[in-house]
This record gives structure tokens, sequence and C-alpha cells, in this order.
């Protein structure tokens, strides 16, 4: 008697060349969510992307604050008091009681602190590109983890598709050995194996089960929302280099962390230039306007008005000075050696991620070639034991190596997806201006411009 393949295990086989399992298949197919649409809500609500841009938009205060140096300062003092006097001069009593109080209005403009405005300005504006670079860094990663996120869904629900049409397959397959021992065509023995790979069966069910429960939470933490029906993903071939030492170019040209190290290097130049403006001469002026009343006397009122220049040229100051310039520049030569570390991680993380690729491109077609020789080793394996050639036990292991196989390529497939966005991450293009996912992209530049030159008010641009 032979043992027929059950529609769920049939509905189980796989196309070539993508994962043919929707996640939580709804009746319109039309609706499902595309890889590059969870993307863009990724891109749009991930809490750790929009905590970095955040973050942008902070640093970019650090320009109007170091340009407040070019701009004066001014204050109103005020102030009022309760003066009595008793005695007597020359035989004659005093006894005065006076309000002394007044207003002034000072103005202090620093003419020159030794270019320590300019290089503070030039620092921060260094920093600035520093933590632009990092939130393209943050972007690239989430827009990965995303993409990572959606393919294990998708894969793990092909698995726990595959996991419990095994269990369907396995229960015919028990059913026919019990009906076959009570005709005495096999013995006990062959149904105690198939009821062990039954039970077996239905415990890799369960471990499925999980597997997919923590992806699913993986998934609603990157993309913000809970996976309903996903379509099929498909590689990131079309942004993918076209060899390697392509892709090492880029990726050492491009990769958001060997700019922002790079900026990293020149902040800290500019502390260099800042501190060394310490020693040279500084030069201001400052204007004060003042009304007093009741200074001396009952009823006296006087208006004074002054012009102060000042310099001062530091002569010594126990060292401090030369030593923290000296430190600074040690700060330098660490960022220049930091720099080139990282470029050797790029170098390295690019290497790595090629290697995967490749690797999983030759997966799939290993696996693809195991499955479909699998399935033929199972029809004949079959109808071997149909005729007393074979035993359930053979039966049963051949049905395990050819759901090995598909559990085989679904993993390569999966892979396949996601090294392709991993190439494009290692050489620093996985972003959605690159990539033209369907997003408005966010500017960090539109906030700069519009807080740099700000004098004053406390609200930011959005209102609050």
């Amino acid at each position: 008697m032979s043992v027929k393949e059950s529609r769920p295990a049939m509905r189980a086989r796989l196309r070539p060349g993508a994962v043919a399992v929707l996640a939580f298949a709804l009746a319109n197919p039309a609706t499902a969510e595309t890889l590059e649409s969870a993307l863009s809500r990724a891109y749009a609500a991930n809490p750790a992307l929009n905590s970095g841009r955040a973050g942008v938009r902070a640093t970019d205060e650090s320009v109007a604050q170091a340009k407040s140096g070019y701009r004066p300062t001014v204050s109103i003092d005020a102030d009022i008091g309760l003066s009595r006097t008793q005695g007597q001069v020359a035989t004659q009593p005093i006894n005065n009681v006076t309000r002394p109080g007044g207003a002034g209005l000072t103005v202090n403009q620093t003419l020159f602190n030794g270019f320590r405005t300019d290089n503070q300005t030039r620092q921060a504006e260094s920093d600035v590109l520093r933590v632009r670079e990092a939130l393209r860094a943050t972007e690239m990663n989430t827009l990965f983890n995303a993409a990572q996120a959606y393919m294990f869904v998708l894969s793990d629900t092909a698995n726990l598709e595959l996991r419990r049409n095994n269990v369907e397959v396995l229960e015919e397959q028990l059913r026919q050995t019990r009906d076959r021992f009570n005709v005495g065509e096999v013995t006990r023995t062959d149904v105690a194996q198939a009821e062990a790979r039954l039970a077996g069966a239905r415990s890799e069910v369960s471990g499925a089960e999980a597997t997919l429960r923590a992806s699913i939470g993986n998934y609603r933490r990157f993309i913000g929302v809970e996976p309903r029906q996903l379509a099929p993903g498909r590689p990131l071939d079309r942004y993918v280099p076209a060899n390697l030492d392509t892709a090492l170019n880029i990726g050492l040209k491009e990769h958001p962390q060997i700019a922002s190290a790079l900026h990293l290097v020149d902040v800290a130049e500019a502390q260099v230039r800042v501190l060394e403006g310490a020693l040279y001469p500084t030069a201001g002026i400052q204007g004060t306007v003042q009304q007093r009343y009741d200074n001396q006397f009952p009823g006296d009122n006087a208006v004074s008005a002054s012009i102060v220049g000042r310099l001062s040229i530091p002569l010594y100051e126990g060292g401090q000075t030369y030593s923290q310039i000296r430190q600074a520049k040690e700060t330098v030569g660490q960022r220049r050696l930091d720099a080139e570390d990282t470029r050797d991680q790029v170098r390295s993380a690019i290497v790595t991620a090629w290697g995967r690729l490749e690797a999983a491109k030759a997966q799939v077609i290993a696996s693809q070639a195991q499955v479909q020789a699998n399935e033929v080793a199972l029809n004949g394996v079959r109808e071997e034991a149909r005729v007393g050639q074979r035993t359930t036990l053979d039966v049963l292991n051949a049905q395990q190596e050819l759901l090995n196989a598909r559990t085989n390529l679904i993993v390569a497939q999966r892979d396949r997806v996601i090294f392709s966005y991993g190439v494009v991450q290692a050489v620093g293009r996985l972003t959605v201006r690159f990539t033209a996912l369907p997003v408005a992209v966010y500017s960090p530049k539109e906030h700069f411009d519009q807080v740099k030159d700000l004098w004053y008010g406390v609200r930011t641009p959005d209102g609050r």
C-alpha cells in the first residue's frame, strides 16, 4: 500500500527563486505588505531612528551657541534700598531718610579673543556633520534590521507551514501503517517507528511556533506594526556593486562611519586651535548707562554713561593651557588612528558581507537541486515500499530528508535576500535616498538652516 503526499504537503513545495509563503494571508493579496513598504514604515516611525534625528537637531544648536561669541551681551541692572542717617554736623542735628536706587544698561562686545569664536564655530559645524553621518549609519542599521525582521517572519512562517504539513503527512503515514499492521503486512516495530516520528514532528511544530512568535516581536520592534500579510521579499541586487573591488572602492569613499570618523578628526583639530587662542590677547569694549536717585542726599538725580575698552594679554597661567594644548594634539593623533581603524572595519565588513551573499547564492542553487532530488527519491522509496522492497523506516527517512531539504531552501532564500541588503549596507548605500523608497526623506539640513543664525527665541522650529 502506497503513502500519497497530502495536499498541504504539496502546497509546501517552494518555487525556485522566491519564498512562496505569505505570512498571515488575508483575502485580498493586493493589500499585501511589501518589503519596500515595510522599510518605509521603519524609516518614518522607528524610535531609534527618530531618536537619532532628535540628537542631530540638538547638536545643531551648538553652532548657534558658538556664534554667540560674535554678538554683544546686554544686561539691565536695577536696585533700590532704604538709608537713614542720624547725628549732627557742627551742632546741627541730622536725620535723613533716603531711598537710594537706580537702573543701568550694560553692553559688552568682544572685539578679539584669539580667534576662539571662529574656531569654536568651525568645531561645532564639524560636529554637526559628524552626527549627520552617524544618523545615516543609524538609518542603514534600521533599514537592514527591518529587512531582516521581515524576511525572518516570512521564512519562519514558511517553516511552520512545512512542519504542520509534515505532521499531516506523518498522520496519514501512521494510519496506513496501522492498517497494514492489522492485515499482517508490517510489524509492531513499523507502527512504533511511525508513532515516534509523528511525536517528533509535533514537537517541531511547537518549536517553529515559538520561533515565529519571536520573529513577530522583532518585526513589531523595527517596523512598528504587527505583520498581517507579507509579500515575498526580493534581493536588492540592482544596488549591489558588480564585483568586490568596486564594492570596496565605494565603501571606503562613501561609508558614513568613515566620514563620521574624519569629521571627528576635524573636531579635535579645531579644539587645538580653540585652546591655542587662550595664549592670544583679548580685546573688548563695554558701554554703560546708569540712572541713580537719592545716592547721596534726598532728591539727588544723576545720569552717567561710559565707554571702556579693555585689553588683556596673558603672560603665564601656571602651565595649564600649555598642557591642555599638548593633550588636544595627542587626541588629534588618536582620532586619526581611530579613522584608520574604522576604514579597516568597513573593509572587513564589506568582504564578509560579499562572501555571505556569494555563499547564499550557491546555497539556493544547491538547495533547489537537493529538494528536486529528494522529491524523486521519496517517490521511488514509496513505490519500492509498496511492493515490499523498502521498509516503513525507509519511507520515514526519505520524508525527513525532503523536509530538511525544503527547510534548507527556505533558509537559503531568506539569506539570499538579507545578505544582498547586507552588502548594500556594508558599502554605505542602504539609505532611503539611494534606494528610492516610497517615503518622504528627512533632511537634517532643514533644521540646521532654521537655527544656526537665530539671535533669540526659546521655541523650537516645530513649535515646542
